[in-house]
């Protein structure tokens, strides 16, 4: 698995990687397989992922493979609705995956990555990333 690149305030500089890569496509050229990105518009947004609930979540996840949501609730000795809601919510934005579920079936998440990589340069910013760091 990949590490996931997470970034603050940088959709300008992505949305120009973007497009960069969609006329290498036309073109024929080979593209890189860049490191996945997750861009936060704010800190605020980012420290929800960074929460401390979220990275016990993780972590427990990666270390003990759950069967189901309600495995991990009981592994973080939290309730299952709030457990369900903190996997949802990384599964939204694409650090967790579900696998199985269904009518009267249990979902197993997953990691959709090995590890997060954060990126948040402040020297020669100027950016407007909302609230302050966590």
């Amino acid at each position: 698995m990949p590490t996931l690149k997470v970034t603050v305030g940088e959709r300008d500089r992505l949305d120009e990687r973007t497009r960069r890569r969609i006329e290498a496509a036309r073109e024929g050229t080979d593209i890189d397989d860049d490191q996945p990105t997750l861009n936060f518009g704010s800190y605020a947004e980012l420290s929800r992922l960074l929460s401390p609930k979220n990275l016990e979540l993780l972590e427990t996840v990666a270390e003990h493979d759950p069967e189901s949501i309600s495995e991990a609730s009981e592994l973080v000795g939290r309730d299952y609705k709030q457990v369900h809601r903190n996997l949802s919510e990384l599964h939204d934005i694409g650090v967790v995956e579900f696998e199985g579920g269904g009518p009267g079936r249990a979902k197993k998440p997953i990691l959709a990555y090995d590890g997060l990589e954060i990126d948040i340069p402040f020297v020669d910013s100027d950016r407007n990333v909302g609230a302050a760091a966590p």
